[in-house]
């Protein structure tokens, strides 16, 4: 009776499958314009993390903790500047519109006023002890979120 080598049949197999599963992932993406699009979703994703878990201090004022608060708008303010640089290459378009190349100075402009106000609201948390004293800085920060978001990034259907 003939013996099946099926350890090294499945070595093969289970080869031949992570080779094929590496090919495909590498053929959907590009590189350059991949890691530009993806670092500045992360950091906005964060963003947006951090404003969720003080905007539900502003909306529910009783369960303010002022540590915590504290914390999310110092990350806040030390993150803003990290995505717009990876808005120079335009094929890496992402959920960006065109005017963020074609109003380049209005993109900027956003850019550093959300610096700005985080900032600002960063300074209000070093000493806030409830969510009124930081409530203005907190709505800065949003205004500036959706004046940026009007212009500069594809609307959701």
């Amino acid at each position: 009776m003939a013996q099946v080598r099926t350890q090294k049949s499945l070595k093969s197999v289970f080869g031949i499958s992570l080779m094929a599963a590496a090919l495909t992932l590498s053929a959907c993406s590009s590189p350059a314009t991949d890691t530009d699009v993806k670092t500045r979703q992360d950091s906005m994703k964060s963003w947006g993390d951090a404003v969720g878990v003080m905007g539900d201090m502003i909306k529910t004022p009783d369960m303010f903790d002022a540590a915590v608060f504290k914390e999310q708008a110092a990350f806040l303010a030390d993150d803003a500047a990290t995505p717009w640089s990876h808005f120079a290459n335009q094929d890496a378009a992402g959920n960006a519109t065109e005017a963020v190349w074609s109003n380049a100075d209005g993109f900027s402009s956003e850019a550093d006023n959300f610096q700005k106000v985080t900032a600002e609201l960063n300074a209000a948390a070093q000493t806030a002890t409830s969510a009124a004293d930081v409530a203005p800085a907190f709505g800065q920060v949003g205004e500036s979120c959706k004046s940026c978001h009007t212009e500069f990034r594809v609307k959701n259907n």
